[in-house]
């Protein structure tokens, strides 16, 4: 058995590992509101970790149809491939111990990974940082959320802004060796409202980066084709047309996106 480090495997192969690898259950994640599992994934005596949701441990939600988060968390994949950015991890539909659900690959993070999202003492925010929140501890003392002015959480922000993302914790961004991002729950994505909630609101109002509105028009061209045939895999064909009505309004705009009147801004907990 090969038991590498998950950072070496191109994502083709872990593709093609989650797709037709033997899983093995070996726990649930605790602290996730649906059922969320670790198991090994093994193929061809290369074995890797990867986590699976199945559809049949997932909450009834009042605002998305059930049994439908394990194919918006493939969507967000689709979206993320086609963007060539590499933010989601290798992500697939397929049946496994407990039924049809979500397999993920599983992200090692560096003990000595530095965090580009939490609360920071409000005196000690760093120089490059957006603090987007105010909060206070049990003791009174002053505290922002804020996050890094950094170009790999500025597309995650561009990517969030296509897919409608509903709940973007903090806690949701991975940093893997090598200094890349990875992104994960993507559950609560792709509404045909307006749902945007995210602890990235650093960049509002401010002029999209050239590179994300080149990559932009390249999702809005593979929207009409084949990347918007594969989400209707998944989606409702409304949800597929509103992904690209948002791409459309994000090229013509040019900017970053504002937060709703009509929806928090930001998920609970944030991180």
């Amino acid at each position: 058995m090969t038991t590498e480090p998950a950072s070496v495997l191109a994502d083709e192969d872990a593709l093609e590992l989650l797709s037709r690898g033997e899983m093995e259950l070996e726990g649930r994640l605790v602290g996730a509101s649906n059922t969320t599992l670790r198991a090994e994934i093994t193929l061809d005596g290369l074995t890797r970790r990867c986590v699976y949701k199945p559809v049949q441990g997932e909450r009834p939600l009042w605002d998305f149809p059930d049994g439908t988060l394990a194919g918006r968390e493939v969507s967000a994949f689709l979206v993320s491939q086609a963007t060539g950015w590499g933010l989601v991890p290798p992500t697939i539909l397929r049946d496994g111990p407990l039924g049809p659900g979500a397999c993920q690959l599983w992200i090692d993070e560096p003990d000595d990974a530095e965090a580009l999202i939490g609360f920071i003492p409000a005196y000690d925010v760093p120089p490059g940082w957006f603090a987007i929140a105010s909060a206070r501890d049990s003791d009174g003392d002053a505290f922002a959320l804020a996050h890094a002015d950094d170009p790999r959480l500025s597309r995650l922000a561009v990517l969030d802004a296509v897919i409608n993302n509903a709940d973007r914790k903090g806690g949701h961004v991975l940093y893997a060796p090598g200094g890349r991002i990875r992104a994960v729950d993507h559950g609560v994505c792709f509404h045909v409202e307006n749902k945007l909630r995210t602890v990235l609101w650093g960049w509002t109002g401010k002029v999209i980066p050239a590179d994300s509105v080149e990559t932009l028009a390249v999702l809005a061209e593979r929207l009409d084709g084949d990347l918007g045939a594969a989400l209707e895999e998944h989606l409702t064909v409304s949800e597929v047309q509103h992904a690209r009505l948002r791409v459309r309004r994000l090229l013509r705009a040019a900017r970053f996106p504002k937060p709703s009147q009509d929806w928090p801004a930001v998920p609970w907990p944030p991180v």
